[in-house]
Protein backbone atom coordinates (compact mmCIF):
# COMPACT_ATOMS: atom_id res chain seq x y z
CA UNK A 1 0.00 0.00 0.00
CA UNK A 2 0.79 3.67 -0.95
CA UNK A 3 -0.47 5.70 1.87
CA UNK A 4 -0.76 9.38 3.01
CA UNK A 5 -1.46 10.04 5.87
CA UNK A 6 -2.51 13.59 7.32
CA UNK A 7 -3.00 15.27 10.81
CA UNK A 8 -6.32 17.19 10.74
CA UNK A 9 -5.54 20.63 12.61
CA UNK A 10 -3.74 23.45 11.91
CA UNK A 11 -2.45 21.17 9.04
CA UNK A 12 -5.88 20.46 6.58
CA UNK A 13 -7.42 23.08 8.04
CA UNK A 14 -6.03 26.71 9.49
CA UNK A 15 -7.00 26.06 13.17
CA UNK A 16 -8.14 23.48 15.40
CA UNK A 17 -11.37 21.77 15.30
CA UNK A 18 -11.54 21.13 19.10
CA UNK A 19 -10.77 24.78 19.89
CA UNK A 20 -13.30 25.74 17.46
CA UNK A 21 -15.90 23.43 18.67
CA UNK A 22 -15.59 24.93 22.43
CA UNK A 23 -15.90 28.59 20.61
CA UNK A 24 -19.05 27.42 18.48
CA UNK A 25 -20.53 25.51 22.00
CA UNK A 26 -19.69 28.64 23.90
CA UNK A 27 -21.07 31.05 21.34
CA UNK A 28 -24.53 29.50 21.51
CA UNK A 29 -24.60 28.82 25.07
CA UNK A 30 -25.01 25.56 24.79
CA UNK A 31 -21.76 25.64 27.74
CA UNK A 32 -20.49 27.31 30.53
CA UNK A 33 -18.36 29.42 28.17
CA UNK A 34 -15.77 30.79 30.72
CA UNK A 35 -15.04 27.14 32.47
CA UNK A 36 -14.72 25.82 29.17
CA UNK A 37 -12.41 28.42 28.30
CA UNK A 38 -10.19 28.21 31.14
CA UNK A 39 -9.85 24.57 31.48
CA UNK A 40 -9.35 24.41 27.22
CA UNK A 41 -6.76 27.38 27.47
CA UNK A 42 -4.11 25.12 30.45
CA UNK A 43 -4.78 21.90 28.11
CA UNK A 44 -3.66 23.62 24.72
CA UNK A 45 -0.66 24.85 26.41
CA UNK A 46 0.19 21.69 27.34
CA UNK A 47 0.02 20.49 24.66
CA UNK A 48 2.05 23.01 22.70
CA UNK A 49 4.75 22.56 25.66
CA UNK A 50 3.86 18.47 24.54
CA UNK A 51 3.29 17.85 28.68
CA UNK A 52 -0.72 17.14 28.08
CA UNK A 53 -1.87 14.17 29.76
CA UNK A 54 -4.12 13.13 26.73
CA UNK A 55 -6.64 10.96 28.94
CA UNK A 56 -7.17 13.89 31.41
CA UNK A 57 -7.93 15.91 28.27
CA UNK A 58 -10.24 13.81 26.75
CA UNK A 59 -12.63 13.38 30.20
CA UNK A 60 -12.36 17.42 29.91
CA UNK A 61 -13.52 16.78 26.11
CA UNK A 62 -16.06 14.19 26.19
CA UNK A 63 -17.89 15.70 28.89
CA UNK A 64 -20.18 17.75 26.48
CA UNK A 65 -20.74 14.61 24.71
CA UNK A 66 -22.01 12.84 27.89
CA UNK A 67 -24.71 16.24 29.18
CA UNK A 68 -26.00 15.63 25.83
CA UNK A 69 -28.58 14.16 23.91
CA UNK A 70 -26.89 12.11 20.68
CA UNK A 71 -29.93 13.96 18.42
CA UNK A 72 -29.08 17.34 20.10
CA UNK A 73 -25.05 17.05 19.55
CA UNK A 74 -25.57 16.00 15.96
CA UNK A 75 -27.25 18.87 14.86
CA UNK A 76 -25.19 21.36 16.23
CA UNK A 77 -22.18 19.69 14.76
CA UNK A 78 -23.71 19.89 11.89
CA UNK A 79 -24.18 23.93 12.13
CA UNK A 80 -20.61 23.46 13.26
CA UNK A 81 -19.43 22.16 10.33
CA UNK A 82 -20.77 25.01 8.43
CA UNK A 83 -19.99 28.08 10.13
CA UNK A 84 -16.56 27.05 11.56
CA UNK A 85 -15.10 24.08 9.26
CA UNK A 86 -15.66 25.02 5.79
CA UNK A 87 -14.52 28.53 6.08
CA UNK A 88 -11.00 26.70 7.03
CA UNK A 89 -10.70 23.99 4.89
CA UNK A 90 -7.29 24.72 2.99
CA UNK A 91 -7.47 25.39 -0.69
CA UNK A 92 -3.75 23.82 -1.01
CA UNK A 93 -4.52 20.82 1.08
CA UNK A 94 -7.66 19.93 -0.89
CA UNK A 95 -4.49 19.98 -3.78
CA UNK A 96 -2.64 17.73 -2.02
CA UNK A 97 -5.19 15.36 -1.39
CA UNK A 98 -6.28 15.23 -4.62
CA UNK A 99 -2.41 14.95 -5.73
CA UNK A 100 -1.77 12.08 -4.07
CA UNK A 101 -5.48 10.47 -4.75
CA UNK A 102 -4.94 10.66 -8.85
CA UNK A 103 -1.68 8.87 -8.03
CA UNK A 104 -3.96 5.76 -6.61
CA UNK A 105 -2.35 6.36 -2.54
CA UNK A 106 -4.74 5.48 0.02
CA UNK A 107 -5.60 8.32 1.77
CA UNK A 108 -5.78 8.72 5.73
CA UNK A 109 -6.49 11.32 8.41
CA UNK A 110 -5.30 10.64 11.61
CA UNK A 111 -5.88 13.19 14.57
CA UNK A 112 -5.67 13.47 18.67
CA UNK A 113 -9.22 15.43 18.52
CA UNK A 114 -11.81 13.43 18.78
CA UNK A 115 -14.32 10.92 15.96
CA UNK A 116 -17.92 13.20 16.97
CA UNK A 117 -15.69 15.97 15.81
CA UNK A 118 -13.25 14.80 13.28
CA UNK A 119 -15.40 12.54 11.14
CA UNK A 120 -17.47 15.06 9.33
CA UNK A 121 -14.39 16.97 8.47
CA UNK A 122 -12.70 13.86 6.87
CA UNK A 123 -16.07 13.38 4.93
CA UNK A 124 -16.01 16.79 4.02
CA UNK A 125 -12.19 15.84 2.41
CA UNK A 126 -13.52 12.89 1.14
CA UNK A 127 -11.21 10.79 2.93
CA UNK A 128 -13.19 7.06 4.20
CA UNK A 129 -10.17 6.19 6.34
CA UNK A 130 -9.70 8.53 9.59
CA UNK A 131 -8.00 7.76 12.84
CA UNK A 132 -9.49 9.35 15.59
CA UNK A 133 -10.07 9.29 19.58
CA UNK A 134 -12.83 7.00 20.10
CA UNK A 135 -15.78 8.31 21.87
CA UNK A 136 -17.48 5.47 24.15
CA UNK A 137 -21.39 4.62 23.01
CA UNK A 138 -23.48 2.36 25.18
CA UNK A 139 -27.43 2.29 23.99
CA UNK A 140 -26.83 5.24 21.27
CA UNK A 141 -25.29 7.68 23.77
CA UNK A 142 -21.84 8.51 24.63
CA UNK A 143 -20.90 8.13 27.99
CA UNK A 144 -17.78 10.75 28.09
CA UNK A 145 -15.19 8.00 27.88
CA UNK A 146 -12.62 7.20 25.53
CA UNK A 147 -12.53 3.43 24.03
CA UNK A 148 -8.99 2.32 23.56
CA UNK A 149 -5.49 4.04 22.68
CA UNK A 150 -6.01 7.60 22.40
CA UNK A 151 -4.52 8.60 18.71
CA UNK A 152 -2.31 10.90 20.61
CA UNK A 153 2.17 11.27 20.06
CA UNK A 154 3.03 7.42 20.49
CA UNK A 155 -0.40 6.55 20.52
CA UNK A 156 -0.82 7.35 16.90
CA UNK A 157 2.40 4.48 15.67
CA UNK A 158 0.20 2.07 18.21
CA UNK A 159 -3.13 2.57 16.17
CA UNK A 160 -1.62 3.26 12.70
CA UNK A 161 -0.21 -0.33 13.43
CA UNK A 162 -3.76 -1.56 14.56
CA UNK A 163 -5.21 0.40 11.46
CA UNK A 164 -2.75 -1.87 9.09
CA UNK A 165 -3.74 -5.18 10.71
CA UNK A 166 -7.34 -4.56 10.67
CA UNK A 167 -6.68 -3.68 6.80
CA UNK A 168 -4.46 -6.82 5.76
CA UNK A 169 -1.76 -4.10 4.40
CA UNK A 170 1.52 -3.11 5.08
CA UNK A 171 3.29 0.20 3.68
CA UNK A 172 4.75 -0.15 0.30
CA UNK A 173 5.71 3.56 0.31
CA UNK A 174 4.10 6.34 3.06
CA UNK A 175 3.71 9.67 3.74
CA UNK A 176 2.84 11.83 6.81
CA UNK A 177 1.94 15.34 7.01
CA UNK A 178 1.79 17.27 9.73
CA UNK A 179 2.24 20.75 11.95
CA UNK A 180 3.38 19.58 15.69
CA UNK A 181 6.17 18.38 17.11
CA UNK A 182 3.90 15.83 19.40
CA UNK A 183 3.52 13.62 16.01
CA UNK A 184 7.34 13.06 15.73
CA UNK A 185 6.45 9.89 16.74
CA UNK A 186 4.88 8.93 13.90
CA UNK A 187 7.09 11.29 11.74
CA UNK A 188 10.12 9.05 12.08
CA UNK A 189 7.75 5.70 11.34
CA UNK A 190 6.99 6.91 7.34
CA UNK A 191 9.53 7.40 4.23
CA UNK A 192 8.33 10.93 3.66
CA UNK A 193 8.09 13.02 6.67
CA UNK A 194 6.64 16.35 5.81
CA UNK A 195 6.58 19.22 8.15
CA UNK A 196 3.29 21.56 7.28
CA UNK A 197 3.44 25.04 8.86
CA UNK A 198 5.00 23.15 12.12
CA UNK A 199 5.33 24.68 14.68
CA UNK A 200 9.04 25.87 16.14
CA UNK A 201 10.20 22.20 18.26
CA UNK A 202 9.24 20.30 14.96
CA UNK A 203 11.01 22.67 12.79
CA UNK A 204 13.92 22.00 14.46
CA UNK A 205 13.34 18.65 14.28
CA UNK A 206 12.81 19.25 10.39
CA UNK A 207 16.02 20.60 9.53
CA UNK A 208 18.07 18.31 11.53
CA UNK A 209 16.26 15.52 9.74
CA UNK A 210 16.24 16.75 6.22
CA UNK A 211 12.15 16.91 6.41
CA UNK A 212 10.66 19.08 3.93
CA UNK A 213 9.09 22.15 5.60
CA UNK A 214 6.00 23.15 3.71
CA UNK A 215 3.11 25.88 4.06
CA UNK A 216 -0.33 25.64 3.02
CA UNK A 217 -1.53 28.48 4.35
Amino acid sequence: MKLAIFDLDNTLIAGDSDCLWGEFLSEQGYIDSEAYQAGHERFYQEYVEGEMDIHEFLEFQLKVLADNDRGQLEAWRKTYIEEKIKPIMLPKAIELINDHRQQGHELLIITATNKFITEPIANEFNIDNLIACEPEIIDGEYTGKVVGTPSYAEGKVIRLNDWLKDVGQTFEESWFYSDSHNDIPLLNEVDHAIAVDADETLITEAKKQNWPVISLR
